[in-house]
């Protein structure tokens, strides 16, 4: 038997169900060749396009089953395999399948379950680069988007149509963090037979697990949370056996494939997810509390704060809340923000979330909703609070909320 087949059975054992484990410990152990001996503590990166075969027989077998084994570099790699092996088994799906991004994976889903002639429910408050892809890709192959109030739940149901096929959540919304009734919307949904899909980047599934609340496909954008050190690109799809083969083919056919270095970069990652996450909490809730009673602050845009619209739907549901959130100004022009943005010391200004440094952009809701219209005092800024120490950053947001005046 070949080095090729020894590494996919390697693999294969590694998906082998073991009893259920605390979160931290699944974190440690999930996606790993427990089962052999003298192996690496981290499973190695393996940088290939093209497994080689002693016959044609092993070939035609790889083939057969061509996501249980290194079958050529685009389908997956050993590390790529054990990266989906580690987070199927922590979002209590059938399968998880790792593409070149966040977006990659929620535009595979869209293909994966509608075409033309086909109508979608895509929440409004979604991430804007989903809603380009809509308005762009999606509409242009005849698929009709209808955008939805993320606060609608139930209410759903008359937004469907005979033609609908699948409904997009992301929860909290981005921006301004709206929390949807997912169990609600679920419901509509199975009723209906129509598939579903949530974002589910800002909470991890430590903190939601999207499958366990009936939710076909869980998306992860693997570049925030999961890696965790703002050095790599990743997405997850993880669905349901139903859903698996349809949400594969479409990852193959949009050759968004993974590669083996960012998906060793998401194994690492998720070893050190809970301490890490755990850390954001507490302090981007210290910092939340603490920006609610400055007088520069109309409001603070926090799932995790009694006084938020969505709290009690966040608490129901959710384990926990992460390092990103946002707040409202009292007023300010253009001129004041940006005197206080762009003096700000451990908040740099950057895309993305979910490193270890604190970030900072301002949002603009009325830009691209269409349903879910944000009235306000003023300004938002959107922040992720990173690990540095929780008073350096309070004082250097008190010191950016001075230059406002």
């Amino acid at each position: 038997m070949g080095a090729t087949r020894r590494l996919a059975e390697a693999v294969a054992l590694s998906r082998v169900p073991r009893p259920s484990k605390a979160a931290g410990s699944l974190l440690v152990s999930a996606g790993r060749l427990h089962d052999q001996s003298a192996v690496a503590v981290n499973p190695p990166v393996h940088r290939a396009s093209t497994f080689l075969f002693n016959t044609l027989d092993d070939f035609e077998e790889a083939g057969r089953t061509p996501f249980d084994g290194p079958f050529y570099g685009r389908v997956g790699t050993p590390t790529i395999f054990a990266f989906e092996s580690a987070m199927a088994e922590l979002e209590g799906g059938h399968r998880t399948i790792a593409t070149a991004s966040g977006l990659a994976a929620i535009s595979a889903t869209f293909m994966a379950f509608a075409t033309q002639g086909d109508h979608v429910l895509v929440v409004d408050t979604v991430y804007e680069p989903v809603r380009r892809f809509c308005d762009r890709l999606l509409a242009r192959l005849g698929v009709e988007i209808t955008y939805y109030d993320p606060r609608m739940g139930g209410d759903i149901e008359r937004l469907i149509q005979p033609r609908t096929k699948l409904i997009y959540m992301e929860s909290p919304g981005s921006g301004t963090f709206e929390v949807q009734d997912v169990p609600a919307i679920v419901a509509v949904a199975k009723a209906k037979g129509i598939k579903t899909a949530l974002d589910n980047t800002w909470a991890t599934p430590l903190f939601f697990k999207p499958i366990a609340h009936g939710v076909d496909v869980s998306l992860q954008s693997a570049t925030k949370y999961i890696a965790g050190h703002s050095d790599a690109m990743l997405g997850a799809v993880t669905t349901t056996a139903e859903g698996y083969e349809a949400v594969r083919r479409a990852t193959q056919d949009l050759g968004a494939c993974a590669g083996s270095e960012e998906g060793n970069l998401g194994l690492r990652g998720l070893r050190t997810l809970e301490v890490r996450l755990r850390h954001h909490e507490a302090s981007a809730f210290e910092v939340a509390q603490w920006l609610q009673v400055q007088p520069q602050i109309a409001r603070v845009l926090h799932p995790a704060l009694p006084s938020f619209a969505g709290h009690e739907t966040w608490k129901r549901d959710f384990e926990g809340s992460s390092g990103l959130f946002a707040f409202e100004l009292a007023g300010f022009d253009r001129e004041a923000v940006h005197a206080m943005v762009d003096g700000l010391d451990l908040f740099k200004i950057g895309f993305s979330w979910g490193g270890y440094e604190s970030l900072v952009l301002p949002v603009d809701p009325e830009k691209t909703r269409t349903v879910a219209k944000h009235t306000g005092a003023g300004p938002i800024l959107r922040v992720h609070v990173g690990l540095e120490a929780v008073d350096d950053l309070k004082a250097d947001l008190s010191s950016g909320l001075a230059r406002l005046r």
